[in-house]
């Protein structure tokens, strides 16, 4: 993380850097300052700040090195446990359908937005308490 934080830091000079020579730039161009591209590229540098300096404090809160901070670290150092998935599970394709059929209706007719509304929520339901019923209950 501190190696991020300090990529970050990076980032956000070359973007004031940048913002400085756009500005630099438009006024010997079109001999008055372009906002909206010198706005842009600042506000780059300000999140870059933000994102480093988030991740600053975060590395000095969690009271250790990440195995990705540290030379002697293997690959499996770094491997957390994401949770459970169901790779036989059809819910998934069922809500992502449901989304579609809802994003159709934006496009096609509101008429469409229920429908899609009703299989988003059966998919919901479904997928949510997959392992509540059948071959899989607990």
């Amino acid at each position: 993380m501190k190696t991020n934080a300090t990529l970050f830091w990076i980032i956000s000079i070359f973007f004031f850097i940048a913002d400085a020579a756009y500005t630099i730039w438009s006024l010997i161009d079109v001999q008055k300052v372009e906002w909206t591209g010198t706005v842009g590229i600042g506000l780059a540098g300000v999140l870059g700040v933000f994102l480093a300096f988030y991740m600053g404090r975060s590395h000095a809160a969690q009271g250790g090195e990440l195995p990705e901070d540290r030379l002697d670290a293997n690959i499996d150092d770094g491997d957390p446990e994401m949770g459970h998935f169901s790779p036989w599970s059809w819910w998934p394709i069922i809500l992502a359908a449901g989304a579609g059929v809802i994003f159709l209706g934006l496009a096609v007719g509101i008429w469409i937005i229920p429908i899609g509304a009703a299989f988003t929520a059966v998919a919901l339901v479904g997928w949510v308490y997959e392992y509540y019923r059948g071959n899989f209950a607990h």
